[in-house]
C-alpha cells in the first residue's frame, strides 16, 4: 500500500527555533530517510521552496492566468513529503511517528493512503 507523509511547516514556529534544533531536524530527517531505504519502504522524497516562490496557474475563459505567491492565506504550509510503500496504515503511522517534526508543537505531519497512482486505483 502506498501512502503520501505530508510535512506542513508553520514558518513562525521555524523562526523560533534555535540553530540546534533547525540542525537536529536536518539529522533526523537523515536518518529517517536512510531507516526507510534500508528497509525498502521509500519510493521518493522532496523538499519544496517557501510559497513566496510559488506560481498559482490557473485558466478564465480560455486564458492563461499566473499570479505569484501562495494561493491560500494560511500560516502553514506544504513544506514537503514521503512517498512510501509499506505494509498498512497502521506501519505508514509508526513510520511517521519516526519523523522529527511531530516533536514540535505547530508543525504538522498528515498520513494519507494513496487512492490513484498511474491510472491504476490503489488496492
Amino acid at each position: 500500500m502506498k501512502f503520501l507523509i505530508s510535512m506542513h511547516i508553520n514558518p513562525a514556529v521555524l523562526d523560533a527555533l534555535t540553530d540546534e534544533e533547525k540542525a537536529a531536524i536536518g539529522a533526523g530527517h537523515g536518518a529517517f530517510i536512510e531507516t526507510l531505504k534500508k528497509s525498502g519502504e521509500l519510493i521518493t522524497t522532496q523538499a519544496l521552496v517557501d510559497p513566496s516562490q510559488a506560481a498559482v496557474v490557473s485558466v478564465r475563459n480560455g486564458q492563461q492566468v499566473v499570479t505569484d505567491g501562495p494561493f491560500l492565506e494560511s500560516k502553514e504550509y506544504l513544506g514537503g513529503f514521503y512517498l512510501i510503500d509499506c505494509e498498512n496504515k497502521d506501519r505508514a503511522i509508526a513510520l511517521a511517528a519516526q519523523i522529527p517534526d511531530t516533536e514540535i508543537e505547530g508543525l504538522g505531519v498528515e498520513v494519507r493512503q494513496v487512492m490513484f497512482a498511474d491510472g491504476q486505483l490503489e488496492a
